[in-house]
């Protein structure tokens, strides 16, 4: 049988522990990021989260469900593949999976009333789709785990 994401990663005794592992798994792809780029996308995400201290949990908790729908065909496509990792599974879509992602966040910056935010996200775009595939193997993971 298969399990729409949204019934298990949006479920509300389960909802909190998956914002707060998304959080931890935003938090550890901006860690792990090196060089003159990684400089970048973590001062990028620093001015994000001077702008407001909660906004990385805020936006995470507001675009759960819109991440949720983009993954969902995936997370069928994957339950029906007999492939055992669903991090695997991502990584092999990696430029599809990371336009569907990155699609709920484009639109919600061209919604945003904050000038401040549109700025850091408009220098911060030109490399998100790498470092969306970049962290795909984590987010699969994650995926698995709770929607397994």
């Amino acid at each position: 049988m298969v399990v729409a994401l949204n019934e298990t990663l949006l479920e509300e005794s389960r909802r909190p522990t998956v914002v707060a592992d998304v959080k931890t798994l935003i938090d550890a792809e901006v860690s792990d990021k090196k060089g003159a780029s990684g400089l970048a996308v973590k001062g990028g995400y620093a001015a994000v989260k001077k702008v407001s201290p909660s906004i990385v949990t805020d936006a995470v908790e507001t675009l759960l469900p819109q991440f949720s729908e983009r993954l969902e065909p995936f997370w069928a496509s994957f339950q029906g593949s007999g492939e055992g990792s669903f991090a695997n599974y991502l990584v092999g879509r990696g430029e599809e999976v990371s336009d569907a992602l990155l699609s709920v966040t484009d639109a919600r910056i061209d919604a945003s009333s904050r000038p401040s935010l549109k700025k850091v996200y408009a220098t911060m775009r030109p490399s998100a789709k790498k470092n969306v595939v970049e962290a795909l193997p984590r987010l699969g993971e994650l995926v698995q785990k709770h929607a397994s």
